[in-house]
This record gives C-alpha cells, sequence and structure tokens, in this order.
C-alpha cells in the first residue's frame, strides 16, 4: 500500500518548489499548498490524505500555529514546522500547539529529509519500545499496531512525539524517567533538544489523559518529580496513587491492582 503524500505548507514558491523537486527526488510523493486555510479544509475532508506537514509559520492569512492549533482538533498527523523565528519561546509555542518538531531557515534539504526520516520512523509501530505486559493500565492500553493511546477503548489522539511518551511511561508505572532519558527515546542523538521541549510534550500529555477521566474521582496521572524528570502514577484499591514504592513490590508485567 502506497503512503499517502508529505504536504508542503509554505506561501515562498522559491522553498515550496526547492523542497518538492528535492522530496521527490528521494522517492516521496508530495503535495503542496500555497496556503493554510486549503489545506486545513483538504484534511478536514480527509484526515488520512496526508502522511507528514511541513508547515510554515508565516503563512498569509490563517498561519502556522493556528492550523497546527486547529489540526489537533481532529487529527493527530505529524508536523514539523518550519520557521524564521529562532528564539525559544516561539519553537515552544509551537510544540505546544502540538507540532512534532521545527527546523529553522534557512536550511538544507538534507537536513529537512533527515528530520522526516527520524519523525516517520519514530512514528512506525516497528521502532517503539514497550516492555513486555505492560499494554494495558487502569482504562489506558498501547496500541502499538495503530500507533494510538486508549483510553477504555477510544483513542486518546496523541501525536507520534506525545505518543512514545505515553509508551515510556506505560512501560513502567512507578519508575521515575529523567528528561535525559525521555529525549533518548524520542529524538536520534545529533539533535540538540532542550529539556523544555519534553516539559512542553508532557503537559499536552498529562492534559488529554487528565480530560478523558474527567469523570473519575482518582485516575492516572504524570507527577512532575522535582530536579529529575516525570513518573506515571496509578490508582491504587483504596483510591491513592501508587508510587514508585509500591510498585517496586509488583512482579514486572502484573496487571495494575
Amino acid at each position: 500500500m502506497t503512503a499517502p503524500p508529505l504536504w508542503i505548507v509554505e506561501d515562498d514558491a522559491h522553498i515550496a518548489d526547492m523542497l518538492d523537486n528535492y522530496l521527490q527526488a528521494q522517492g516521496f510523493a508530495t503535495r503542496v499548498f500555497g496556503n493554510g486555510q486549503q489545506a486545513l479544509s483538504c484534511l478536514q475532508a480527509d484526515p488520512s490524505s496526508a502522511q507528514l506537514l511541513l508547515l510554515d509559520v508565516m503563512l498569509p492569512g490563517l498561519d502556522g500555529m493556528q492550523v497546527c492549533r486547529q489540526l489537533r482538533a481532529f487529527s493527530a498527523v505529524p508536523v514539523i514546522m518550519l520557521t524564521a523565528r529562532i528564539d525559544e519561546i516561539d519553537r515552544l509555542l509551537g510544540l505546544e500547539l502540538g507540532a512534532d518538531d521545527y527546523i529553522c531557515k534557512p536550511f538544507s534539504p538534507r537536513e529537512v529529509v533527515a528530520r522526516i526520516k527520524a519523525l516517520l520512523r519514530r512514528a512506525s509501530p516497528s521502532t517503539l519500545l514497550t516492555a513486555p505486559g505492560a499494554s494495558a493500565l487502569a482504562g489506558f492500553a498501547v496500541d502499538e499496531a495503530g500507533q494510538r493511546g486508549l483510553y477504555q477503548g477510544q483513542s486518546l489522539k496523541l501525536t507520534p512525539v506525545e505518543f512514545r511518551l505515553f509508551n515510556t511511561l506505560m512501560g513502567r508505572p512507578g519508575h521515575v524517567f529523567s528528561r535525559a532519558r525521555l529525549l533518548d527515546g524520542l529524538h536520534d542523538d545529533w539533535r540538540d533538544v532542550s529539556d523544555r521541549a519534553i516539559d512542553t510534550h508532557i503537559k499536552n500529555l498529562r492534559r488529554k489523559m487528565e480530560q478523558v477521566q474527567a469523570q473519575a474521582a482518582e485516575g492516572v496521572g504524570i507527577s512532575s518529580v522535582y530536579g529529575v524528570g516525570y513518573r506515571l502514577d496509578v490508582p491504587a484499591p483504596g483510591g491513592q496513587r501508587m508510587g514508585p514504592s509500591a510498585w517496586a513490590l509488583q512482579p514486572a508485567g502484573s496487571p495494575a491492582p
């Protein structure tokens, strides 16, 4: 089965043509859009029609940030932002809105292809790192084949980055993962990523998990461990969340109590 095309959403005709020609030469099918509203409308009509979006930030009318925000209401398609805004606030805003990666202009086509392959590789079920026997927990489940996080059978609509974080945390509930360890599972060694990027992705993942558990008195939660990283906590029979000491007593692969 042929993969859907990569979408290039870029109003600069020179950049769009350069990316289009280079990506096709690398064996990718592509589709080019000159504005964000057109791309968003096409995705709303068929959310599975794009394999990945290269999305420029500075688009006329509906800019890339607005496109990404609206897109995440109905689709988890991977998004790489193309931006000339190199300060950290703009990069983190893009991640908080649901972007999976960003590339600063000017860039080389080779870098773009490397980032695309890395993101698609992370999104591939065959490359996911999951602990055996830890696929379901207190209503949450990992669907490796579909690359989805589920709650009571319903999709959490996670982005590829959020899914890998969810998958890692679900694999060892109660274990404290450092930011460095979480970064290792998300990005290739050559990429320089700040710890704050992990904080932003965790914030988005935590929000999605809390939203689906809105009616639960005490549910699964992601706890921040000051100065270290993050931990997945699960409610014990009495309603209190189980921390690392309780989970340490559970046999490997044990279901949630």
